[in-house]
C-alpha cells in the first residue's frame, strides 16, 4: 500500500468523526523501541466516555493489527470499531522504515514481529487500561505484510531463498521491486521473533506466501482465518494465500472473495481519498468495497468472539504448563 502525507490525515478523519458519535474510546500514541524509533500506535477499546475515557470492561481480549506495505496503523480502522463495539480492545501500530512517510525497510520485513510482540508488551505491561486485559486472550490481524508478520509472529519460519527463486521465474512481482533496492538479503537480518501470546490470527491477502512452506507453518497449530481476493493483481493467486492455505498443518477458516481486489481488504475510502489515492480506493465496476466491509468485520469479530473465548484461554493455559 501506498500513501501521500496528506492521504493518512484523511484517514483519520475518516475514522476520528465515527468515533465521536460512538461510546468508544480511542488514544493516538507511540511506545519505546530499544531498536528504533518510536512506533506509532492507535488503540480501540471499550468506554462510555469517549474518545479518551477510562477503559471499560473486565478480562477483555486483546487484538492487534499489522498493516500493509507503506501504510499505517489507521488502515484498518473500521475493523478496529467493530471489534472495539463487541468489547474488544485494539491495538494497531505503523511500523518503522515501512509505512507511508518512510519505506527504507520495507523489504526488511523480518523485523516487523518484534515490532508486533513489543507493541503487546506495552499493552500488556504500561498501557492505561492494562488491567481491563485478559493475556490470554490475544489474537493478531494482518494484511498484505501484515499477514506476514501475524503468520510470522504465531509461529511461522519463511524460508527467505524462496524469494530470489521467485523473483527470477515473476521478476515483476511485488516484492522483487522491493527486492532490487533492498541493503542486504533478507536471510542476513535478526531471526524472527515468534509470540506464543498470540492464540488466533486473521491473515488477508498474506505477503510472501510461497516463502513458508509445510516446513516453514509446521508451529502454527493456532486457528487461522485466512481471505483471499479473487482478483488480487498485487499477490496474484495461487503464490500468496493459496500457497498458506495449503501449507498450514491445520485447515485454516478460508474466504474468497469473489470480484475483490488486493486493495478491497482496506477500509472503504471517501470520495476525497478516493481522488487523491485511486491506487488504494478503486475497485473493480461492480464491486461494493462498503458492503464486503460490513460482511469483512462481521466476520472477523465471530472469528476473534470464538477463538479467544475465557474457556478457551484457560484450556490453553493449562496445556501449557
Amino acid at each position: 500500500m501506498f500513501l501521500r502525507p496528506g492521504a493518512l490525515a484523511l484517514l483519520m478523519l475518516l475514522f476520528t468523526a465515527p468515533l465521536a458519535q460512538a461510546a468508544l474510546g480511542f488514544q493516538h500514541l507511540t511506545i519505546e523501541d530499544p531498536q528504533g524509533a518510536p512506533i506509532e500506535v492507535g488503540v480501540w477499546y471499550p468506554t462510555s466516555a469517549a474518545p479518551n475515557g477510562p477503559t471499560e470492561g473486565e478480562g477483555l481480549p486483546l487484538v492487534v493489527i499489522s498493516h500493509g506495505t507503506g501504510g499505517s496503523f489507521a488502515d484498518q480502522s473500521d475493523t478496529a470499531v467493530a471489534l472495539a463495539e463487541a468489547g474488544f480492545v485494539v491495538a494497531a501500530l505503523t511500523h518503522t522504515g515501512d509505512n507511508w512517510r518512510d519505506r527504507s525497510r520495507a523489504f526488511r520485513i523480518r523485523d516487523r514481529p518484534r515490532q508486533l510482540a513489543l507493541l503487546i508488551d506495552y499493552m500488556l505491561q504500561a498501557w492505561s487500561g492494562r488491567d481491563h486485559l485478559d493475556p490470554a486472550r490475544i489474537g493478531a490481524l494482518g494484511f498484505s505484510a501484515g499477514g506476514f508478520t501475524v503468520l510470522a509472529a504465531a509461529g511461522g519460519e519463511p524460508d527467505f531463498s524462496a524469494v530470489g527463486a521467485h523473483c527470477r521465474q515473476h521478476p515483476a512481482a511485488f516484492e522483487c521491486g522491493l527486492q532490487a533496492s533492498a541493503q542486504g538479503p533478507l536471510r542476513d537480518a535478526p531471526p524472527i521473533r515468534h509470540d506464543p501470546r498470540i492464540r488466533a490470527i486473521v491473515v488477508a491477502a498474506p505477503a510472501l506466501g510461497y516463502a513458508f512452506g509445510r516446513k516453514g507453518l509446521a508451529q502454527v497449530r493456532l486457528p487461522v482465518q485466512l481471505w483471499r481476493a479473487e482478483n488480487d493483481q498485487i499477490l496474484p493467486h495461487p503464490y500468496y494465500a493459496e500457497a498458506v492455505r495449503a501449507a498450514l498443518p491445520k485447515a485454516p477458516e478460508t474466504h474468497v472473495v469473489a470480484a475483490a481486489g488486493h486493495f478491497d481488504f482496506l477500509q472503504p475510502c471517501s470520495a476525497t481519498l478516493a481522488q487523491r489515492a485511486p491506487q488504494i480506493c478503486a475497485s473493480a465496476p461492480g464491486f461494493d468495497r462498503t458492503a464486503f466491509h460490513v460482511e469483512f468485520n462481521r466476520a472477523v469479530v465471530a472469528f476473534f468472539e470464538r477463538t479467544l473465548t475465557p474457556a478457551a484461554s484457560s484450556s490453553a493455559d493449562h496445556r501449557a504448563r
